[in-house]
């Protein structure tokens, strides 16, 4: 599920969505800035048709998408600055197979570009407006981390001196019962999210939902996570996002992070293990 927040560039409040491993920011919101709301739709068509944006676009898909489809690319190219052309971000979406943007209905709707699509849509608005955005932006960025810090330093104070209690809770929930490490015909259908909750814990988010209703009224399995579990976590977030930019598949990446989860928790609880024997002594 995504994450929406919201950050105001020129006194345009903008949205900013966190979808998979990267931030998507609405570029409707952002076309408010050079027209009114009811031509958003058409400004970001005026931009999509535009040579120079379809480059950019190339360049972009030759970093990001190896699925990219060069043909058709080369196809509304050849169009591109044509008085007849027209491109919707639907249509470029369904014709290049395109990631990096994505439309979305009802509340916060309109069109999300990949953070570096939308920096590139700002120049297009003008100068002044992009800087404002990047700018707005960094800050975001900066306030999410050091909320991370605090909840990290937290969860390291915690783990460090009620290791016994921690533990005990970690283990006050039920397991699913299904072998999805196995059993992968989740895996085409599953977010990225789920591909760390199973290659870590052995079960999926909704999985674990089910199993512990009460619980997951007021809270997730990564709340009842250890400080090891924690650490591995982040550690497997960041080997999926390098190998979602090296094109690999889901099944190749699912394979992948389970290897590292079971080295290094095992890694992690040893440690851990041998620590605290010897404060123990």
């Amino acid at each position: 599920m995504s994450k929406n927040r919201i950050i105001t560039v020129q006194d345009i409040p903008i949205t900013v969505s966190e979808a998979d491993i990267d931030d998507y920011i609405c570029i409707t919101d952002m076309a408010v800035a050079k027209s009114d709301s009811s031509r958003a739709a058409d400004v970001i068509k005026n931009w999509l048709r535009n040579r120079n944006t379809l480059e950019f676009f190339f360049f972009f898909y030759q970093i990001y998408n190896s699925h990219f489809k060069l043909f058709e690319f080369d196809h509304l190219k050849a169009e591109a600055g044509l008085h007849t052309f027209v491109l919707s971000a639907s249509e470029w979406i369904d014709k290049t197979n395109a990631i990096g943007l994505f439309v979305k209905k009802g509340r916060y709707g309109g069109t999300y570009a990949h953070k570096d699509i939308a920096f590139e849509f700002a120049s297009a608005i003008s100068p002044v407006f992009k800087l404002y955005l990047i700018k707005e932006f960094q800050r975001l960025k900066e306030q999410e981390n050091d909320i991370k810090k605090i909840e990290w330093d937290a969860k390291r104070f915690l783990s460090k001196n009620n290791y016994l209690i921690q533990t005990d809770a970690v283990k006050n929930y039920l397991i699913p019962v299904c072998n999805y490490r196995e059993e992968l015909s989740w895996l085409p259908y599953a977010e990225e999210a789920d591909l760390l909750n199973v290659a870590l814990f052995g079960f999926t988010a909704k999985a674990w939902r089910e199993a512990n209703p009460e619980l997951a009224k007021n809270s997730n399995v990564r709340d009842y996570s250890s400080i090891n579990e924690l650490t591995v976590l982040s550690n497997l977030e960041t080997h999926n996002a390098q190998m979602i930019r090296e094109g690999k598949s889901k099944e190749e990446r699912f394979l992948v992070l389970k290897e590292i989860a079971e080295y290094q928790i095992r890694i992690l609880n040893e440690a851990q293990n041998i620590s605290n024997k010897i404060e123990q002594k």
